[in-house]
């Protein structure tokens, strides 16, 4: 039963959502908070003025999209911007229920008094709840040019985001990944424990490894999300946390809302089953034979999750790094390890498992760098955990993710690693380890033995400090 809410208690509603009109502040709950390293990245698109484009923020549920656009208004405050010529609406509030975008925005300026000259920000937060949002927002970015609209969305704006048809030209894409280990030790005080790198900075080191492995395996149970990862008291219950917040609301209501999924507990369980084997190699046949569920519905399921920022699904190649026409297996992690751990239980040091999530891990760093696919090699012989190719489909490097010493004592054993190098000319690889840090020759390759929580800090740090540079080009 439609429930029609006045005029004025819309207003009212919009009036509470944006204090700052009064003001000229955040809410105190957003500004004592640490800002994400995104935000440096993320900001300069909300002051593009050039490009008329709207910028639609997205990521999975909890990783601070919505901390993120607070901080973008204080900054914008901070820069002189007339407090009421910045507007938040949450789509997701129940009194916008049925009320359309430019209905929001006219309301907006009749509130204030103001005109469409000027120059105005509008932020659109959970887009998702409204449908049909990319034709909406389209219709505004070309109708409405003195205004620059920011909208977030969680799994549904990866899934109905149609920017290569309804917003060509006219949106761009920002994608806010779980937190980075980088990221992880900054918002917990622990950047102590990395020293300045070296070798052109392309390396770290650590002042403590046994310190650092600890945080890293915290980072592991703990640390994609920022809420998660500062609460003594959330992290003693996480399951109920990411479950409640996170992984039921995508599977119960973002999903089936979307695609009319009917079989829930059908998802549910092909999440579960994916999540306790994060890193393993499957195929659609092997998950069907253990869950029971159609191949089809699998695959269907699979392209789901990966939209909803839930997975990322990694290909095959053959020890010719060359791909697979019927990509029969493939690998799935976990975007955020500890999705794992809440589902289950939190990792200790020795777990039987903890080497699946330190590979995710070290994976879900390098998903902050899109620019770069990665697959893993696998032949009858043997099998490479990470390789880049370049446009020829050449491997330009590779890399074997270990949770042990043992190859760094005895790096004559990487077999598999010295004949992939050999047959592709690769001069250097690394393979990581618990504690050494080392290098060796095998037949002309250069191995660099790096611990794995060093080796994850290193490429998120270096990630982000690229990302960085190309906002300041």
């Amino acid at each position: 039963m439609a429930i029609n809410f006045s005029k004025e208690q819309v207003i009212e509603r919009v009036k509470f959502e944006n204090p700052w009109w009064e003001t000229n502040k955040i809410d105190k709950y957003y500004d004592k908070m640490q800002r994400r390293e995104y935000f440096q990245i993320f900001f300069p698109l909300i002051k593009e003025k050039e490009i008329k484009r709207s910028v639609v923020l997205m990521g999975p549920r909890r990783v601070g999209k919505t901390v993120l656009i607070y901080h973008s208004i204080e900054a914008l405050l901070d820069k002189d911007t007339p407090s009421k010529n910045i507007c938040y609406f949450s789509i997701e509030t129940p009194l916008y229920s049925g009320i359309a975008l430019e209905e929001l925005l006219k309301l907006y300026l009749s509130i204030n008094d103001l005109s469409i000259v000027e120059e105005t920000y509008i932020f659109f937060d959970e887009i998702q709840y409204l449908k049909n949002w990319e034709l909406h927002l389209k219709s505004l970015v070309d109708s409405y040019h003195n205004i620059k609209f920011i909208v977030s969305g969680s799994a549904a704006a990866a899934l109905k985001l149609k920017s290569k048809e309804s917003g060509a030209g006219r949106f761009t894409e920002f994608l806010l990944p779980p937190l980075t280990f980088h990221e992880f030790l900054s918002l917990t005080n622990n950047d102590d424990l990395i020293k300045s790198g070296y070798m052109e900075k392309r390396w770290y080191e650590t002042r403590d490894i046994e310190k650092l492995n600890k945080k890293f395996i915290d980072y592991i149970n703990y640390g994609g999300y920022p809420e998660l990862s500062l609460s003594k008291v959330i992290q003693s219950d996480p399951g109920r946390y990411i479950r409640n917040d996170i992984i039921d609301k995508v599977l119960m209501r973002d999903l089936p809302s979307l695609y009319g999924i009917s079989d829930i507990q059908e998802l549910n369980s092909l999440f579960t089953y994916i999540a306790y084997n994060s890193g393993n190699e499957m195929s659609l046949d092997g998950i069907s034979r253990n869950s029971g569920v159609a191949k089809n519905t699998i695959k269907k399921y699979l392209t789901y999750l990966e939209a909803a920022f839930l997975i990322k699904i990694i290909h095959r190649v053959n020890q010719n790094a060359k791909k697979f026409k019927r990509a029969n297996f493939f690998k799935v992690y976990l975007t955020n390890p500890s999705l794992r751990s809440a589902l289950f239980s939190p990792l200790k040091t020795d777990d039987p498992y903890v080497g699946n999530m330190v590979e995710t891990a070290i994976f879900s760093q390098w998903q902050h760098d899109s620019s770069d696919p990665l697959y893993y090699a696998r032949w009858s012989a043997g099998e490479i955990d990470i390789v880049s190719l370049d446009g020829k489909q050449k491997p330009e490097w590779c890399i074997e993710i270990k949770w042990s010493n043992r190859f760094a004592k005895k790096p004559h054993e990487l077999k598999n690693l010295k004949t992939f190098c050999k047959l592709h000319d690769i001069e250097e690889a690394v393979v990581t380890t618990i504690d050494i840090h080392s290098s060796a020759e095998i037949e002309g390759t250069i191995c660099s033995f790096v611990p794995a929580s060093l080796y994850a800090y290193t490429v998120a740090r270096n990630i982000i400090k690229q990302k960085k540079a190309k906002t300041q080009d």
